[in-house]
């Protein structure tokens, strides 16, 4: 039998090995793996684990539609697979590549010295516009480009299975994942082509003038994220039918739609470059690109609590990171100014911080959470530091104050001016809600200049150059996310407002 193994790519429809695995006229076994020790890392939640667990139900329907039903096997997947070819046989095992974390990278590496071993052929293909054992990005557009205008392939009529049996899928206890209460978004193919065609039809419009601010790009974003993530939709599904709606929109006079659109393409070239960093540099959740940067992060438990559970002394960013708590995601420009806070305001290691966003996102993709933490870390060592001022971004992404006042309900009788400066509030009106944990423009200052001497230092030059070369966007062809006056790659981390 061929084993389609499952992974961030739950869908039938532009799946090219389950279409490969079909057409070998063998019987076909579609299998996904819950492994007990990925849920134990530090970047896994109960509200991933429920939305995987969605979209695994959906799959499971579109296979029975095709006469097939999904196996699902709890354990160690070596093991699993071991155990599968000791019991009935495997002739290949088809699989997408996948891009993960360093625990999964691991897994992958185990899994092919397996099937070595065991004379099993792996037959991997490429899911996004990612590749394998790149030296440098001279014309990685071009390729992603032809790559995402290629003919989508189509759901296989019939699949021909073996009946094995499975496993019952296990709840979130039972994978030691902590309680998780989330107004997450559902998951499930069906729900991703939902908001794809509402994105595509309507909500989209004012994405381009809306994804800033988090009440307004919490509407108008295509919010396709963790689908992509999981891969209920494929990415040259979304390319394509975003160049199809563009020349509707187009054709129909409406610019705005239009150049919504081009936005929202431009992110999904994005999306994969940064994937394709983490392709490149396995390692990236582990240790700064630059090595300069290594000894700037402190740890500080207590600030890394106030923090988390948005307690800063900071609304605006308490407010981001409270509905970031209660609802799994949030916009783009927030994401990264949140991460900067952590990282330059409050010194933190953004190895702990970063830990907590990833579990905090439904929509985690550890190839762009990775290189964005490190990003609005400053500790690339090629990209300009970006110190947000936290009074300021409340100003202008949030002016009337309405989002602080829904996630910070104790600061809601405030006047807007006090609202974005409570500690300017008499302490009986401010009430129990805390000061700041730092002045933030001498915290801003401080990590400016710690930044700038680490650049300074002649040995900086050597890696950075090196960095730029392996991992730039400049000779890679990519479009900028930003208008003409400002080009440079976009703040975003997580879900780069898909």
């Amino acid at each position: 039998m061929d084993i389609v193994w499952f992974k961030r790519d739950l869908r039938v429809h532009d799946h090219a090995p389950l279409t490969a695995a079909v057409a070998s006229g063998r019987p076909v076994l579609p299998l996904y793996i819950i492994e007990p020790e990925l849920w134990a890392q530090p970047d896994a939640s109960g509200r991933q684990f429920a939305f995987l667990a969605e979209a695994l139900a959906d799959l499971d329907r579109s296979l029975a539609v095709r006469s097939a039903r999904l196996a699902v096997r709890v354990g160690d997947a070596v093991q699993v697979l071991h155990d599968l070819h000791t019991a009935h046989g495997i002739t290949a095992l088809h699989a997408h590549e996948e891009t993960g974390n360093l625990w999964s990278f691991a897994r992958d590496k185990a899994a092919r010295r397996w099937a070595r071993g065991a004379g099993v052929p792996v037959i991997e293909a490429r899911q996004h516009g990612v590749w394998r054992a790149l030296n440098n990005r001279n014309g990685w557009a071009a390729r992603w480009e032809a790559m995402m205008r290629s003919p989508r392939l189509p759901a296989p009529a019939a699949i021909r299975m073996v009946d094995v049996a499975g496993d019952p899928l296990p709840d979130a206890a039972a994978l030691g994942l902590a309680p998780d209460p989330c107004d997450r978004q559902p998951g499930g193919r069906r729900e991703g082509l939902k908001l794809l065609k509402s994105f595509l039809a309507s909500r989209g419009r004012p994405y381009r003038a809306a994804m800033s601010a988090p009440a307004s790009g919490a509407d108008h974003c295509s919010r396709l994220s963790p689908h992509l993530a999981l891969g209920t939709i494929s990415m040259r599904e979304a390319y394509q039918a975003a160049l199809a709606a563009r020349s509707t929109w187009k054709n129909e006079g409406d610019l705005t739609f239009t150049r919504s659109i081009d936005s929202f393409i431009s992110r999904l070239h994005w999306h994969c470059h940064f994937i394709q960093k983490l392709e490149d540099a396995p390692w990236l959740e582990a240790r700064c690109l630059h090595p300069a940067y290594a000894g700037l992060p402190q740890h500080d438990a207590e600030r890394l609590t106030a923090w988390a559970t948005g307690t800063t002394g900071w609304p605006f960013v308490d407010a981001c990171m409270r509905s970031l708590a209660a609802t799994g995601w949030l916009n783009f420009r927030m994401r990264a100014m949140v991460m900067a806070i952590a990282s330059y305001h409050l010194r933190l290691d953004w190895r702990h911080s970063g830990a907590v966003l990833a579990r905090l996102f439904t929509d985690y993709e550890p190839g762009i959470h990775w290189s964005q933490v490190q990003m609005q870390s400053g500790t690339t060592g090629t990209n300009i530091p970006r110190i947000y001022n936290p009074v300021k971004q409340g100003h202008d992404q949030d002016p009337d104050g309405n989002f602080i006042r829904r996630w910070l309900p104790e600061l809601a009788h405030l006047p807007t001016p006090l609202l974005h400066e409570p500690w300017l509030a008499p302490a009986d009106l401010r009430g129990a809600y805390p000061l700041p944990l730092v002045h933030h423009e001498q915290a801003a200052r401080d990590a400016k200049a710690a930044i700038t001497a680490l650049r300074r230092d002649p040995a900086h030059a050597a890696p950075a150059r090196a960095i730029v070369i392996k991992h730039g966007s400049r000779k890679a062809g990519l479009p900028s996310t930003e208008r003409k006056r400002k080009r440079a790659a976009p703040t975003a981390q997580g879900s780069l407002d898909l």
